[in-house]
C-alpha cells in the first residue's frame, strides 16, 4: 500500500497532537515542551520535503495529490490537495517555523504562558490553508491561525505590544466576517463550495446571479487582501508586526504570504481563461492596487527609523510586488514571482530576528553575562580602546580586530539589506531580475515576445526599480546609526540559539543564489500548472472514495 497520499493529513494533525500533549504538560515543564516542539518542526519540515519531492517524482506535470480525510465523495467532504505550489508553501513555513522556534527557545518562550502550544496551533493552521481544497475549511484554518496568533501577538505583554495587538485582532476579525460573508454569496449562487467544483460552475453561472457571483467574490477578495497587506487595508500590519516579539514577527512574515497565495490559488483556479463571463475578474484591482501598496510602503520607508519598522514595511513592498505580478495573469511572470517569494520572505524573516539582537547591542546589556547558553564575549585585549581612533601617542590606530558579535551582526545585516533590496549577486537581485525580464517579454521568450509591454507592465517595472532604491538608502541610514555611528558601547552578548537560525535562513538565501536554477525550473512548472486548472480539476472531482469492506463484499457478491 502506498503510504504518500496518507502523508498530506501528517502536516495537520502533528502539531495538532504536539499541541494537545503540551497542554497536559503544563507550564512546569518548559524545557521538555521547547525540545517536543522543537522534534515536532522538524519533522513537520522533513514532512514537506518528502511531500515537495512527492510532486516532482510522479512524472506527470504539474502533478497532484490528493486526499479524502472523510472518505467522502467530493465535493460533499473535506478534501485535501498538494501539488507543486502548496508543497513549495509547506517546505517555507517549516523552514521559517524551525528558524523561529530556535530563536524563542533562547528566551522569548519564557516571556509568557502556552507559547509552545500555541506555536504548533499556528503550524497547524499555516499547513492546513495551504493544504485545504474547499472555501469553507480555508475559512477554518485561517481562524485556526489567526487565534494562535493573537495569543503569541501579546506574547511578551508590553503597553505598544497589548496596544497594537487589538488593533490587530480587531481588523483580523472583521476580515474573517468579511470572508464569511463573501462565501455564503458564491455558496448561494453556485451551490459548493469546494475550489475543483466552484472552477467547474462558475462558468455556467447565468447572467442574471453573475452580479451576485461577483460581489461575493470582491467581499471575499477584501478579506483576502487585508490579511496579505495591499493599501489600503494594510494600515494595522506595521504597528502589530514591528511589536511583536522577534520570532513571532518573524513567523508573521509568512503570515501575510498566506493571503497572497490564497489570491493566487483562488483566482487561477475560479477566474481563469476559462470562466467565460467571469474570466480574470478583479485582475486590474490587483495590479493597481499591488502598485499603490509598492508606492506608499516605499514612501513609508524613506521614514523608518527603527529596524523593525523596516522590516514591517518591506514585507508591504514584497506583497505589492507578488499583488500586481499575479494580476498579469501571465505565467512566467508568476514563476519569477514565486522564485521571489521565497527569497524575499527568507530575508525578511532572518531581518526581524536580526533586529532585535541589533537593537539590543545599541543598548546596555541587561542579560546576565554568562550562562549555559551564552557565547562568550571577546577578550578585552580585542576591545576598541577608548577613545575615537588615537593611541596615546596621538597617533591614528589601525588594524583594531573588531569583535566577532559585531562582525556577526554587521554581516547578516549587509546580507539581508542586499537580499531584500534586491541587488546583485544575492538571489533577491535574481527574483527581481527574473520579474523585470518577465515583465519585457509578457509570453516568454520566442512565444510573442515580440508584443508591446503595456503600461501597467512599464509601471510596475518602474516601481521595481524605485522601490529598490528607497529600501537602498533607508537600509544604508539605518545601517550607518547602527554600525559606523562611533560610540562606546560593550559587545553584544549572543546565544547560540539566536545565531543559528539567522546564519541557517540567510545561508539558504545565499544557497539559492548558486542553486537557482532548479528553484526557477520548480516555480515556473507549478506557475504553468496553475495557468492550466484543467490537471487540479480533474485529480481533484476524479478522485474516489475507498469502499467500505461492506461495500466491497457486496461488489464481490454481484458479480456473475
Amino acid at each position: 500500500m502506498n503510504l504518500m497520499p496518507h502523508l498530506i493529513a501528517a502536516p495537520i494533525l502533528l502539531p495538532l497532537l504536539t499541541a494537545a500533549v503540551m497542554l497536559m504538560l503544563g507550564e512546569k515543564h518548559r524545557p521538555l515542551k521547547a525540545k517536543i516542539n522543537l522534534f515536532s518542526s522538524l519533522v513537520g519540515l522533513g514532512i514537506a520535503v518528502l511531500l515537495l519531492q512527492w510532486t516532482q517524482e510522479t512524472g506527470v506535470p504539474g502533478s497532484i495529490g490528493v486526499y479524502l480525510p472523510g472518505n467522502w465523495q467530493v465535493p460533499f467532504g473535506l478534501v485535501l490537495v498538494v501539488d507543486r505550489l502548496s508543497a513549495l508553501m509547506l517546505v517555507l513555513t517549516g523552514i521559517i517555523g524551525v528558524s523561529a522556534l530556535l530563536f524563542a527557545m533562547a528566551r522569548w518562550d519564557g516571556a509568557g504562558s502556552s507559547f509552545h502550544a500555541l506555536f504548533q496551533i499556528q503550524m497547524m493552521g499555516l499547513y492546513g490553508a495551504f493544504l485545504t481544497a474547499d472555501l469553507f475549511n480555508l475559512f477554518v484554518f485561517f481562524e485556526v491561525l489567526l487565534a494562535a496568533s493573537y495569543g503569541l501577538m501579546l506574547h511578551g505583554s508590553g503597553r505598544a505590544r497589548v496596544s497594537s495587538g487589538l488593533h490587530y485582532i480587531s481588523i483580523n476579525l472583521l476580515a474573517s466576517s468579511l470572508f464569511l460573508i463573501g462565501a455564503a454569496l458564491i455558496y448561494g449562487v453556485t451551490g459548493t463550495l469546494n475550489m475543483a467544483d466552484l472552477a467547474l460552475k462558475i462558468p455556467l453561472v447565468p447572467e442574471a446571479d453573475r452580479g451576485l457571483l461577483h460581489a461575493g467574490a470582491g467581499i471575499l477578495a477584501v478579506a483576502f487582501l487585508a490579511k496579505a497587506g495591499m493599501w489600503p487595508l494594510n494600515f494595522w500590519l506595521v504597528p502589530a508586526y514591528s511589536a511583536a516579539s522577534a520570532p513571532v514577527a518573524a513567523m508573521f512574515a509568512i503570515m501575510t504570504k498566506v493571503g497572497v497565495y490564497t489570491l493566487l490559488r483562488l483566482w487561477t483556479l475560479l477566474f481563469s481563461g476559462q470562466a467565460g463571463a467571469s474570466a480574470y475578474f478583479g485582475g486590474d484591482w490587483l495590479i493597481y492596487g499591488g502598485m499603490a501598496t509598492i508606492v506608499c510602503a516605499a514612501v513609508a520607508i524613506l521614514a523608518a527609523q527603527r529596524l523593525e519598522r523596516l522590516a514591517s514595511l518591506s514585507i508591504l513592498v514584497s506583497a505589492g510586488i507578488l499583488l500586481s505580478a499575479i494580476g498579469f495573469a501571465q505565467p512566467n511572470l508568476i514563476g519569477a514571482a514565486l522564485f521571489y517569494l521565497v527569497s524575499s520572505t527568507l530575508a525578511l524573516s532572518a531581518l526581524f530576528l536580526l533586529a532585535e539582537l541589533i537593537e539590543r547591542s545599541r543598548s546596555a546589556n541587561e542579560m546576565p553575562l554568562f550562562d549555559d547558553g551564552d557565547l562568550p564575549r571577546p577578550m578585552e585585549s580585542l576591545q576598541p580602546p577608548k577613545g575615537i581612533n588615537l593611541d596615546d601617542e596621538q597617533k591614528a590606530v589601525v588594524g583594531q580586530v573588531i569583535p566577532w558579535t559585531k562582525a556577526f551582526l554587521g554581516l547578516s545585516f549587509i546580507a539581508c539589506s542586499l537580499l531584500i533590496i534586491g541587488m546583485p549577486p544575492l538571489s533577491g537581485f535574481i527574483g527581481k531580475f527574473g520579474l523585470l525580464s518577465a515583465l519585457l517579454n509578457p509570453l516568454g521568450l520566442g512565444n510573442g515576445s515580440d508584443l508591446p509591454v503595456s503600461n501597467a507592465a512599464w509601471g510596475l517595472l518602474a516601481l521595481l526599480i524605485l522601490s529598490g532604491l528607497a529600501s537602498l538608502i533607508a537600509f544604508s541610514r539605518l545601517g550607518i546609526q547602527r554600525f559606523w555611528t562611533p560610540e562606546e558601547r560593550p559587545s553584544p552578548l549572543l546565544r547560540r540559539f539566536e545565531c543559528v537560525p539567522i546564519i541557517a535562513l540567510l545561508g539558504l538565501s545565499i544557497t539559492l543564489t548558486f542553486k537557482a536554477e532548479p528553484l526557477l525550473r520548480y516555480t515556473q512548472a507549478a506557475a504553468q500548472a496553475l495557468n492550466n486548472p484543467q490537471q487540479y480539476v480533474m485529480a481533484v472531482l476524479g478522485t474516489r472514495a475507498v469502499p467500505s469492506p461492506e461495500a466491497k463484499a457486496a461488489i464481490a457478491e454481484a458479480k456473475p
